[in-house]
């Protein structure tokens, strides 16, 4: 080991930055945190995963993909347009 390191070029934070998440501080409120809690430990998956989805599903961008209940919503509410 050296006596003497040169940290002129050194940065601070993790040594490789991790990609396509970001860590935020965000405050929400005591019953919106609750609520997803419980539908985690429902679901099994973690609340903060069912949060960001909600989140996806907002901006319209969610990768899930449409499941029978949600297709069956949307052609009754089709074919009441239609009929």
């Amino acid at each position: 080991m050296r006596k003497e390191y040169d940290l002129s070029k050194a940065k601070r934070g993790p040594v490789v930055k991790p990609k396509g998440k970001t860590r935020i501080t965000i405050y929400l409120d005591d019953d919106v945190i609750e609520a997803y809690r419980k539908m985690s430990d429902e679901l099994g998956r973690g609340y903060q995963t069912l949060i960001n989805e909600a989140l996806r599903e907002t901006l319209g961008t969610s990768p899930r993909p449409v499941d029978a209940r949600t297709l069956r919503r949307i052609l009754r509410e089709e074919l009441k347009k239609a009929g």
